[in-house]
């Protein structure tokens, strides 16, 4: 249950708090939102959460869908196709110009972030490996220090929260998904431009690689389930 909001706020704090659970998956892909629960949830009234969710909805989080109300966004597959390709030209921007700004500074602090991330990669745990991943693609963003740069692809990263971090349950992807970004801050020590623009591109179509195999282990699945064959003979 979210913790109460106390106090009188702006529909843009509900907001923030409505994609937090969002991105925490307390409010799943494709779940009704009960505009009863979470006002009693966060003590607010239904002016401020409506405002709200008119946000969400723009932002694309969440769908209107006319007598029923709002639910939580799911992307399809070809959404998934479309959004991709341009994370990857726009986060691999972020790392071209990182990599020419990034100071001694900054390459304590990422190596401290990147120490967390072998950490949890060897540990198997997806959450923790996904916050931590999570920190090292904004900490290059904000080494980039391009606001345009930023505001496109913060856009873009809160709508991929609602696949969250699907692509990392793929069988070998944490491992994957570190070794890449151990290469991409390599390229960034090396003030490589190119290198870090090349690395991160790849790594962000090799989560859509993932996720596509994820989507063909399921159809089979399901064809499998409708032909009423057991799971272990098929």
């Amino acid at each position: 249950m979210a913790a109460r909001i106390v106090q009188k706020i702006l529909y843009q704090e509900v907001a923030d708090r409505l994609r937090g659970m969002i991105q925490a998956g307390e409010l799943q892909a494709g779940e009704w939102i009960d505009e009863v629960r979470l006002t009693a949830a966060l003590g607010i009234s239904r002016t401020p959460l409506r405002e709200a969710l008119k946000v969400l909805v723009a932002e694309g989080l969440l769908r209107l869908e006319p007598r029923r109300g709002c639910f939580v966004n799911e992307l399809s597959a070809r959404d998934l196709e479309n959004i991709f390709p341009l994370m990857a030209l726009l986060e691999g921007r972020c790392a071209y110009e990182a990599a020419s700004k990034v100071t001694a500074a900054d390459l304590q602090h990422l190596e401290i972030l990147h120490r967390d991330l072998r950490h949890f990669a060897e540990l198997g745990s997806v959450d923790d490996y996904y916050a931590a991943n999570a920190k090292i693609h904004v900490a290059i963003q904000e080494l980039a220090d391009n606001r345009w740069l930023s505001d496109l692809i913060d856009n873009l990263r809160q709508v991929l929260s609602l696949s969250r971090h699907r692509s990392l349950t793929y069988p070998g992807r944490v491992q994957e998904s570190c070794a890449e970004h151990l290469a991409i801050f390599a390229a960034l020590k090396a003030h490589d431009s190119e290198g870090a623009d090349a690395i991160t591109r790849k790594h962000l179509m090799r989560q859509l690689d993932a996720l596509r195999a994820l989507a063909r282990q399921d159809d089979r699945a399901s064809a499998t389930a409708e032909a009423g064959v057991p799971a272990g003979d098929a």
